[in-house]
């Protein structure tokens, strides 16, 4: 098991630490281990969430196509590639 080093406190009702301290029973764990386990696990999940992006099957299908295609130039784009280039230097 690796050194542990850092501390974190929290607060909580009366209700909730029973629960807390009730379930860490149940799981034959200390209130810390339980907590640390259940606050990591949640974490891994939050994590996960915010790094991957779930669309319909449909969806991806016609993304995919979509990048797969030619792009298609239109008006707006071609007058911009025309306009003079303003280079910043710093």
């Amino acid at each position: 098991m690796a050194t542990r080093t850092s501390r974190l406190e929290l607060r909580a009702d009366p209700e909730r630490e029973r629960r807390i301290r009730f379930a860490a029973e149940l799981n034959h764990q200390s209130v810390s281990a339980f907590v640390l386990d259940a606050a990591g696990e949640k974490a891994e999940r939050v994590i996960a969430a915010s790094t991957a992006t779930t669309v319909p099957s449909e969806f991806f299908d016609q993304l995919w196509e979509a990048l797969d295609a030619p792009p298609q130039p239109n008006e707006p784009l071609r007058r911009r590639a025309d306009e003079p280039r303003r280079v910043d230097q710093r």
